[in-house]
């Protein structure tokens, strides 16, 4: 059984509104083991609606049109299922009385426009609309069918919910469930991971369950998520756990979490499961690593705090940095030494560099110093980045964190 989206809206197709809908309905398929390759936004057209109507049905078995059922001129998709039926629309009584009820029930008289949402393209069934006034429909076409469903989210999901999903299941058969797991990795980007991916990557091919792709995340690193098709849920997740073992096996330590877990959140745990804490001293990144840090729950049990050292003066007076570059080695050892000592911490995590748009002392934008003071070690790393200055400061970051959950896994025990 395959199924695919189609969004109706021109606020979709200009960009004023986020398709929520499509993403929702393409992760309720996964979870009902319903293949989904496609989906498509079009505007409030009757030819454009009718078009993309007709390819989705050339190549799936069932489509999901979701929008455009509403009361208005411009909600046109009646019109355009009735087209692709070749049949004409007839008003159903009884819908138009569950409208009529519904605005008594609010005291308020019902708009001359509602009857639209009672004209039904004919031989379609009728999907009982809860909380609305567009019902749904079911458009049987031979061995394919379509699903209109309202474009408002909280209508849409409960009828894609009650109605919808359990007819697709009994017409596929049902008895599969896809299921996905995503593993974030820091420190390659992804033609590097897709490289050494790539011999993992040709044996599935060869049996195509489970899949790997690609998401690149930005500040988050690129992810790789594993999919997988089976019978049941504990099938699925047996085949993600085997896949998740040899993605492990081939990248290490550049797989930092899986699924929602951040950088920040795994080193917390690191340092919480260690019995250690953490101080920060920041110039560059001005702040940003402590923001992310608090931002896990449970940091106040490993999380001291930070120092945003970004004047020159508050590095040399406050961390004790030598007189000189503070885009150094030595200036980036130094500010992680000093904020172990002033806040107290087991750790201390440091980052100096020029995130442009200028250089500064000579030194060129992207230039960054990651400084860590763990146990009797105080060590800098150089780092170099490029692109505009929110972007190099968010990568510094990831990276100052990522090196120190590298420094917390090798530590000795």
């Amino acid at each position: 059984m395959r199924a695919e989206v189609v969004a109706v809206g021109t606020e979709l197709v200009l960009g004023d509104v986020v398709d929520t809908n499509s993403a929702w309905i393409g992760r309720r398929l996964a979870e009902a083991g319903i293949d989904s390759h496609f989906q498509t936004k079009v505007g409030d057209n009757v030819e454009r609606i009718e078009a993309a109507l007709r390819v989705a049905l050339g190549r799936s078995d069932a489509v999901i049109v979701c929008g455009g059922l509403g009361p208005t001129p411009d909600d046109v998709t009646r019109e355009a299922l009735a087209r692709v039926m070749d049949v004409d629309l007839v008003r159903d009584e009884e819908v138009l009385d569950r409208i009529a009820e519904r605005f008594e029930r609010r005291g308020r008289p019902m708009p001359a426009s509602n009857e639209r949402q009672a004209e039904v393209p004919k031989g379609a069934i009728v999907i009982e609309q809860r909380r609305g006034t567009a019902p749904g429909l079911v458009c049987p076409l031979g061995d394919r069918v379509v699903y209109a469903v309202p474009g408002v989210p909280h209508e849409m999901t409960e009828m894609v919910e009650r109605a919808v999903v359990p007819d697709l299941e009994q017409r596929g058969g049902g008895g599969a469930v896809i299921v996905s797991r995503v593993l974030r990795t820091w420190g390659e980007d992804e033609s590097a991971l897709a490289e050494q991916l790539a011999p993992r990557i040709e044996a599935l091919d060869q049996a195509p369950n489970p899949t790997l792709a690609f998401l690149a995340s930005g500040m988050d690193g690129i992810k790789v998520r594993i999919t997988a098709k089976a019978p049941t849920m504990a099938d699925a997740r047996a085949v993600l756990d085997a896949e998740e073992a040899a993605v492990r096996a081939i990248l290490g330590q550049r797989v930092f979490g899986v699924d929602d877990e951040t950088i920040e959140s795994v080193v917390g745990t690191l340092l919480g499961d260690a019995g250690l804490t953490l101080g920060l001293a920041e110039s560059m990144t001005g702040g940003l690593i402590a923001s992310r840090c608090s931002e896990v729950p449970g940091s106040s049990g490993w999380f001291r705090g930070g120092v945003v050292s970004y004047a020159s003066e508050v590095k040399f007076d406050l961390l004790d940095v030598p007189e000189g570059s503070v885009v150094s080695a030595t200036a980036a050892e130094a500010m992680a030494a000093g904020a172990r000592r002033v806040l107290e911490s087991d750790v201390g995590l440091s980052v100096t560099g020029v995130a442009g748009p200028e250089t500064q002392e000579g030194v060129p934008v992207g230039t960054v110093f990651v400084g860590v003071a763990l146990g009797d070690e105080v060590a800098a790393v150089l780092l170099r980045f490029s692109g505009d200055r929110t972007s190099i400061r968010r990568l510094a970051s990831s990276a100052a964190l990522d090196l120190l959950r590298h420094r917390l896994l090798d530590r000795p025990g």
